[in-house]
């Protein structure tokens, strides 16, 4: 069983190309999507979905077969093909140019395989069965979407909005670290529902204070 390293990639802007035309060239392309990849797919024909976004110009296509001359550029592919040795070839042509490119048929031929994932706003969850199977990486991402509801995407915007303001106000490392760690707790969660995203910065920052503070006499926080 091949071992991996887990890693968020920053693609917003960056091409990101999508061998294959069918579901799940799909469903690669609207992944690489939701991270603001500049997308292209390569295929002779596309699901009603990719043509739509094609003509809406949300995605580059060109209708033909994929070849490698196609990878210059790209920071990332998937090769999604429905003909295996296709797949293949496009994988050889990706590692001769340094792409790392993710085999949509056979994960262990690719450079990564991509995780089920669930997105709440800011906050994400990736799994990975490696190589036990896509569907068993799908039940537990459908059980982290269930515990973790859409709320929680407005709690991870607040805490961003926590940490900036920290970070600009609080100049001891140590200090900072002890305000972000309170900030986590159950309690501090509660406030930050309670509070909302749309909270002044400094508001947020004194009511952290204060947690903190109770936290440090009742020993809860050293």
């Amino acid at each position: 069983m091949p071992r991996y390293y887990p890693a968020m990639l920053h693609l917003e802007g960056r091409r990101c190309v999508v061998f294959g035309g069918g579901a799940v060239a799909e469903r690669k392309a609207a992944g690489l999507l939701e991270a603001g990849a500049a997308v292209t797919v390569v295929s002779p024909s596309l699901t009603a979905r990719l043509g739509a976004w094609a003509t809406d110009g949300t995605i580059a296509a060109v209708r033909r077969e994929g070849e490698p001359a196609d990878l210059e550029g790209a920071a990332l592919a998937f090769a999604a093909t429905d003909r295996p040795e296709a797949n293949g070839r496009l994988a050889e042509a990706a590692r001769a140019r340094g792409v790392p490119i993710a085999v949509a048929d056979d994960g262990e031929a690719g450079d990564f395989v991509a995780p089920a994932v669930v997105r709440r706003g800011g906050l994400l969850f990736a799994v990975s069965a490696s190589g036990a199977g896509p569907a068993f990486a799908a039940r537990l991402a459908r059980e982290l979407a269930d515990r973790y509801g859409p709320e929680y995407g407005a709690l991870a915007a607040t805490l961003r909005r926590i940490r900036a303001e920290v970070r600009g106000a609080v100049a001891d490392p140590a200090a900072r670290r002890r305000l972000l760690r309170v900030a986590v707790e159950d309690e501090a969660l509660a406030e930050w529902r309670r509070l909302g995203p749309d909270t002044d910065g400094a508001v947020l920052l004194a009511r952290l204070r204060v947690l903190a503070a109770d936290a440090a006499e009742t020993g809860g926080e050293s």
